[in-house]
């Protein structure tokens, strides 16, 4: 089978269209034939060896199992393990296959209870587009107790695949939304249902006085002190991206201590859970995926390249079989 593959850690160039193995399922697994997959952060961080990926899938170089990238796929089963229940050859799934990747080629295995069938009535482009980043921002969401109509929400990086979800989750709550991100994405952000939307190079969200319910940060480039500024009294922050995880867990802690009721939430719930309530978002119309550009499979360098520039507005999705 084709795939995307790299054995050093790097920039885009260290990956490489090659023939591999076509996998074979355990038990418990699926065997896909990948039509779509879509690019993460999570890819980006893997691909550039950052420590915590290191730690995980290889100190020096990728593990021989962890070569090729790309977590969201969505297909068709080919074949299934001696155990699974839910899916037959033929079925139509989408899902994030998180740490066992290999969603960048034209086969990928992949748990039983980590696939969802895939939304009726939308393109396996779509599909592929919504695992990761659409569960990370209906987590963020619940992050709150109780989200109402009227309450004031901000995303920060709303112009990205986790912001465009976020906005339109926020907004089916009747909530007002503020968008935060580059001056080229607000665009985007605009079109998902921002009702506002704010340059961060022109204005700094936590120095304006404004107060927000939620905060949803898909940066994590201020203080905690800072965003504690722009949260109502009762306010919850959720942290989805950065490097501010420590801060963020201790204050878990701290705040209590102190008769505190602003809450801060890191959003680390774990793989696929919602992405069946998003599925019957998608199929009722609710939610819709924003994608930017379309690769080939064998273009996911470039593809790599324009997400690592930061030049992306909401999602960038590899095709992997045309339909």
């Amino acid at each position: 089978m084709k795939a995307i593959a790299f054995t050093r850690y790097g920039s885009p160039d260290a990956l490489q269209l090659v023939e591999l193995t076509k996998p074979e399922p355990k038990d418990d697994e699926l065997l896909i034939r990948v039509h779509a997959s879509s690019v993460n952060s999570w890819d980006w961080e893997f691909l550039t060896g950052t420590v915590i990926n290191r730690l995980f899938f290889g100190l020096f170089k990728p593990h021989p199992d962890k070569r090729v990238l790309g977590a969201d796929i969505a297909g068709t089963v080919e074949a299934v393990g001696g155990k699974v229940t839910r899916f037959k050859p033929g079925d139509e799934v989408f899902g994030d296959l998180w740490d066992s990747w290999g969603g960048f080629a034209e086969y990928a295995c992949a748990p039983e209870n980590a696939m969802e069938a895939k939304p009726q009535g939308t393109t396996f482009e779509n599909a592929a587009a919504v695992p990761q980043a659409g569960v990370l921002a209906l987590q963020g969401i619940r992050k709150i107790e109780q989200l109402k109509s009227g309450q004031q929400v901000l995303i920060n990086g709303a112009g990205g695949g986790v912001g465009t979800f976020a906005i339109q989750l926020a907004k089916l709550a009747g909530t007002e939304v503020t968008g935060v991100d580059a001056a080229h994405k607000l665009d985007v952000a605009k079109s998902v249902g921002a009702d506002r939307v704010v340059d961060y190079s022109e204005q700094d969200f936590t120095q304006t006085g404004e107060r927000y319910d939620l905060i949803i940060d898909c940066q994590g480039a201020h203080s905690i002190a800072d965003c504690k500024r722009a949260l109502v009294a009762d306010g919850t922050y959720a942290m989805i991206g950065g490097t501010k995880i420590i801060p963020v867990l201790m204050q878990q802690y701290i705040a209590p201590i102190f008769g505190e009721q602003k809450r801060f939430r890191l959003v680390a719930d774990g793989p696929n859970k919602g992405l069946a309530d998003l599925k019957s978002l998608i199929e009722e119309d609710k939610i819709i995926p924003a994608i930017d550009k379309i690769y080939p499979l064998e273009e996911v360098p470039e593809a790599m390249g324009y997400f690592g520039e930061g030049l992306h507005k909401g999602k960038i999705v590899i095709r992997v079989k045309s339909d």
